[in-house]
């Protein structure tokens, strides 16, 4: 068992380490002008509707992101056995930074296409928030209610 959990961590890593390599291969891109930036700038319609989009994105799924891992965790999970658990736990760990990835990535877009600091703003909303989603030994263990066998 102590192996699937070393496993799972892992995996959790490398899932937020590319959670994380995303935004800065897009802000890269941006800053390089790859990204078509300040393409709606003249539309202010579309600036509006790209700039309420992205807000209500952030406001969605920042806080449905945090809550539905919560509630998957109390009400699915722990009725778990140890094994599926684990399998269960990296899968809803994995959708949580999606759906923060999904707020994060239209930030980014929204800024560089409107080059309005809304987007910005959306996009450090998720950052922060992909901060409460810290993998670790330690969170498995507490979230999933198993002991250290010595």
């Amino acid at each position: 068992m102590e192996e699937q959990i070393k496993r799972a961590v892992r995996n959790l890593n490398v899932v937020y380490i590319f959670f994380w390599v995303l935004p800065a291969f897009l802000l890269g891109a941006g800053e390089f002008e790859l990204l078509p930036v300040g393409m709606w700038v003249e539309n202010v319609r579309g600036s509006y509707f790209l700039e309420t989009a992205c807000i209500l994105l952030t406001a969605l799924l920042v806080p449905l992101s945090l809550k539905l891992f919560s509630l998957v965790l109390k009400k699915k999970i722990d009725c778990m056995g140890v094994e599926q658990a684990l399998k269960n736990y990296v899968r809803w760990s994995v959708i949580r930074l999606v759906m923060l990835e999904v707020a994060i990535v239209t930030g980014i877009l929204c800024y560089y296409l409107t080059l309005s600091s809304t987007g910005n703003l959306c996009m450090l909303i998720g950052l922060a928030a992909s901060f409460f989603c810290l993998p670790g030994e330690k969170n498995l263990r507490g979230e999933l209610h198993i002991n250290k066998e010595e």
